[in-house]
């Protein structure tokens, strides 16, 4: 955003609250973070989170990759129509994928919305909110092309001890069930210096996990001519003190080279874990899909990531009834996942993406089809998930302390914490204060399909960098006056990834 264009938007009264909705991938949500550091910028303060609407600005983040996005989108609108009009001065902001997508139609369908923007200008937004409330009209401004890469913008992270960071934006694939290309545009890298300098200010500030964020996230290095790039950041990254976690997501099959295997095997701060969307276990889905890789080739990086790499949690995205799906076809998929063990999966019924080569393809597949193959799917791989989950019992691992993960915590006097893998442990609560941040280490006692036990006293803790900047963090916003949220510091990410970690997508 310009000096000027930031003058404008600062014009804003600091009792103004806001609220941010937020739908599909990481990507959506880290754009969140920036679109919230925005507009506290511009003077605005977050509202409470049971708000629901009862908000000076709301901002609709959009997805558009399911067949009912717009169906969500505006019923969402409709609810808060009477409430605008009860409350004068209420501005409606429509940002995201589907604001892309749909432009001039959303003010048309929903004439009540203030200000529609695109994925690639998302810094406009207070400017264009000033500029609506001032003119009187909506405001409808997509740029079709990025005009500055997002980091650049301010960001209101919401840990203290993870942060997302972006490498890159947008995708050169043509996958036939995908719209992200369209909307997102071609990828374009992030310089490596800039990244890591972001890393060293974050863990600067406290942040001890990252991770490493792109739509293909491992073909970083294409829009530069280095196809070792990536490793090469993975590396790097080692190579930042303080650092002690980093993950990455999602990596596409095709590009996942040997020199990946070996960064991750040889770098200690990268994480045992591997997201990989394989959508399907059919050559010949895989051809429709326009998907680059064979069953054969995804189920060979698979086995070169366990022999480097042999307590690694491999995760994954499925799609069940792709158009032309035959049964045949769908128990290669069966027979793919019972070789490759995931320790989850995020599976998917298919549903047409407008504007998208498959929404047109013949062989669409009936529901009560898809319904069935999909639940002897899901009776697998929860099979599959249990089963390796129990390899873990007896193991000592060392958690990191999440906030907010584990729902029945209060009930059960446990907290909750990630494994080097990202599996999700609950443990006993120990005498001592223990902070989200800070590291434990416990003994598996016992596993579910989506969660390990540590029922024992934990064996060590220690408090970190991290659980200080979570401490400090929540220390300040107590201490301010209702309503006032200024002055937090600008660190982490949102709650670390769920065990299977998917773009949302299904499109990596």
């Amino acid at each position: 955003m310009s000096s000027s264009d930031r003058s404008q938007a600062v014009d804003v009264q600091e009792s103004k609250t806001y609220e941010v909705r937020t739908y599909g991938c990481q990507m959506n949500v880290h754009d969140s973070e920036r679109l919230s550091g925005l507009l506290e910028d511009a003077g605005y303060v977050r509202a409470p989170k049971d708000a629901d609407g009862d908000a000076d600005v709301v901002v609709f983040n959009t997805c558009a990759v399911r067949e009912n996005a717009d169906n969500r989108l505006y019923g969402n609108l409709g609810r808060l129509a009477p409430m605008k009009t009860k409350r004068p001065g209420m501005q409606i902001a429509v940002g995201g994928c589907l604001a892309q997508k749909d432009r001039d139609t959303i003010v048309k369908r929903a004439p009540w919305v203030d200000v529609v923007f695109g994925t690639h200008n998302i810094g406009k937004l207070p400017v264009l909110l000033e500029r609506a409330r001032v003119q009187e009209e909506a405001q409808v401004e997509i740029a079709e092309s990025l005009e500055a890469f997002p980091s650049t913008l301010p960001t209101r992270r919401e840990s203290a001890y993870a942060a997302w960071v972006s490498i890159s934006v947008g995708c050169n694939n043509t996958c036939t069930f995908c719209i992200v290309p369209a909307l997102r545009g071609k990828e374009k890298d992030r310089r490596t210096g800039d990244i890591l300098a972001e890393i060293e200010a974050l863990v600067g500030e406290g942040v001890s996990e990252i991770t490493l964020l792109g739509q293909n996230v491992n073909a970083y290095g294409s829009d530069i001519g280095d196809r070792e790039a990536f490793s090469k950041l993975l590396r790097a990254c080692g190579k930042i003190e303080g650092l002690e976690r980093v993950r990455f997501t999602s990596p596409h099959p095709r590009d996942f080279t040997d020199d990946v295997i070996a960064a991750m095997a040889e770098t200690p701060n990268v994480m045992p874990q591997l997201h990989m969307p394989m959508q399907s276990g059919s050559d010949t889905v895989l051809k429709a899909m326009r998907r680059s890789y064979r069953q054969e080739r995804y189920l060979g990086i698979i086995e070169k990531v366990r022999a480097g790499i042999p307590h690694a949690a491999i995760t994954t995205d499925i799609i069940v009834g792709f158009p032309g799906e035959t049964e045949e076809d769908f128990e290669q998929t069966l027979h793919a996942v019972r070789e490759a063990r995931f320790a989850q999966a995020f599976t998917f019924q298919y549903s047409k993406r407008p504007g998208t080569p498959a929404a047109t393809m013949e062989g669409q597949i009936p529901k009560k089809v898809v319904q069935e193959r999909y639940e002897r799917l899901v009776a697998l791989q929860e099979e599959i998930s249990w089963d390796e989950n129990k390899k873990q019992v007896g193991r000592t691992l060392e958690l990191m302390v999440a906030e907010g993960e584990g729902r029945k915590d209060g009930a059960t006097h446990r907290l909750s914490g990630r494994a080097p893998d990202n599996r999700l442990v609950h443990f006993t609560k120990p005498d001592e204060d223990v902070r989200p941040g800070d590291v434990v280490t416990v003994e598996i006692t016992y596993a579910a399909p989506h969660h390990l036990l540590a029922e024992g006293a934990v064996l060590n803790m220690r408090r970190t960098r991290a659980g200080d900047a979570w401490e400090k963090r929540n220390a300040a916003a107590a201490a301010k006056p209702a309503g006032v949220m200024l002055g937090l510091p600008k660190i982490g990410a949102p709650e670390p990834l769920p065990v299977a970690a998917s773009s949302g997508c299904g499109c990596d």
